[in-house]
């Protein structure tokens, strides 16, 4: 017995349901009889036209479910869990921190009809680099999922990357000069980065994108692309590649790791979304590469459970006056060296110890006079804090504010929201390492008596 195949132009073939005799008032078993092999017959039509469907008798394989799978082979039916999104609405996305280096002036232009960015560059030995300040928390048995738009314009001697990564490790579209397009796996596991594993457009291993492959689609960087990848990483997962087009995600090439290697794949998969474009020593002339959005996610949502670490004022902060720039109580940073750290703060407490009323702030990014600042706070190595501050020159950013009044009144306010983290509060760091720095601060709202107390501030470290 032959088998059905479907296509556009062979369509599967319909039954078409019997016509039932009308039945009499009374029972009559000729009428029966006729009516029961009406039934049969149909049945027996439906019967061999399902056996065509059964190809073999033979145990058939179980095989995952492609691009409708996560990372991890697990049907994608939840909604996914965001750990980061950018769009450039009205400027420049300021959770991106840039960087534009060389001779000549490379630049990073807002471009407000598009709600994009142009990252130029206009000489020999150029490059502008734009990456998110925030490290994206990966955890293990999670798939996580990258999505960044874009637009290349392809020029002999400009190389442009876009992707999941950073000078040490990370996944990312690359475009050299004018050959074909790469996808680039650097690693840092040898003990500083390699892009060795480079995998060319002729060799990826899923759809190639030049018109050959299952989708017939041809890649064409010059127009708007939205590139995706998937990271099982559990340190050595694979990750996949590719571009969503028509609404289709569209497997490109796989980085397979597990049951091939000896070591983890890349240092780690905690890592920025970045956008680059270099030149090389010679080049003449301009080029752009256009920054859109982008998101990471984790799929199969995201386990909120993390013990509380403090940094406290144990010595008693005296002269609290009215001043408009307040004073520091208590101040954290990434450590040196651990700036991939998630950390995030989550409780602002503070105890006044001379009647008066109180504004109690967190403050982002202040100018502090005198931080003198302690190794690491004692029950995480990850980060720093300062407790000798003297003074405030530059508020920076207020992202908190409680209000306490008399002796013996504890300022608490929780800066986790009631769904979970609160992932825009994360410490992130520049590209070259300087950490985002969180203030407890206070001063008195009124009256001629200055204030004095103690407080802390507590963070969860999603990376301990």
């Amino acid at each position: 017995m032959g088998s059905i195949v479907t296509t556009d132009a062979v369509p599967l073939p319909r039954t078409k349901a019997p016509a039932l005799p009308y039945a009499p008032p009374l029972y009559d078993s000729v009428y029966q009889d006729a009516l029961n092999n009406i039934l049969r017959q149909y049945f027996n039509t439906l019967d061999n036209f399902i056996a065509q469907f059964m190809a073999t008798t033979a145990t058939i394989g179980v095989y995952g479910a492609g691009v409708g799978a996560d990372a991890f082979g697990r049907l994608r039916v939840s909604e996914p869990y965001t750990l980061f999104d950018s769009q450039n609405r009205f400027a420049k996305d300021n959770q991106f921190d840039e960087q534009g280096t060389g001779s000549g002036v490379p630049t990073s232009t807002y471009v407000a009809d598009e709600c994009s960015v142009s990252m130029t560059v206009n000489g020999p030995s150029q490059t502008v680099i734009r990456q998110s300040a925030r490290c994206m928390p990966y955890q293990p048995g999670k798939g996580l999922l990258v999505l960044a738009t874009f637009v290349m314009q392809p020029t002999a001697e400009v190389t442009s990357r876009v992707g999941y990564f950073n000078a040490g490790n990370g996944v990312f579209l690359q475009k050299e000069n004018l050959s074909e397009p790469q996808f680039v796996l650097r690693t840092s596991t040898s003990g500083s980065p390699s892009d060795a594993r480079d995998v060319p457009q002729s060799l990826w291993n899923g759809d190639k994108l030049d018109g050959t492959g299952p989708s017939g689609l041809t890649l064409d960087l010059t127009k708007a692309q939205i590139l995706w990848m998937d990271f099982e990483w559990l340190g050595v997962g694979s990750v996949r590649c590719g571009f969503i087009i028509n609404g289709q995600y569209i497997i490109c090439h796989t980085f397979n790791n597990a049951n091939d290697i000896d070591k983890v794949y890349m240092t780690t998969a905690i890592l920025p979304v970045r956008y680059q474009i270099t030149t090389s020593n010679t080049f003449t002339g301009s080029a752009a590469l256009k920054q859109i959005c982008s998101t990471v996610v984790s799929e199969g949502g995201y386990g909120q459970t993390s013990i509380d670490h403090v940094a406290r004022r144990t010595t008693v902060l005296t002269g609290i006056t009215t001043a408009a720039t307040f004073f520091p109580v208590v101040s954290i940073r990434l450590a040196s060296g651990r700036t991939g750290s998630v950390v995030l703060p989550n409780r602002v407490q503070f105890l006044p110890l001379t009647s008066q009323n109180y504004e109690v702030a967190l403050l982002k990014n202040p100018t502090l006079t005198g931080a003198t600042w302690a190794a690491t706070v004692p029950t995480d190595t990850n980060v720093d804090f300062d407790v000798a501050a003297t003074a405030i020159s530059a508020v920076g950013s207020i992202v908190q504010t409680d209000y306490v009044t008399s002796t013996g009144s504890g300022g608490t306010s929780a800066t986790s929201t009631p769904t979970g983290y609160n992932w825009d509060l994360q410490l992130g760091a520049t590209i070259g390492g300087t950490s985002d720095i969180y203030t407890v601060a206070v001063r008195t709202v009124d009256g001629a008596t200055s204030g004095s107390g103690v407080g802390s501030l507590s963070f969860y470290d999603l990376t301990q």
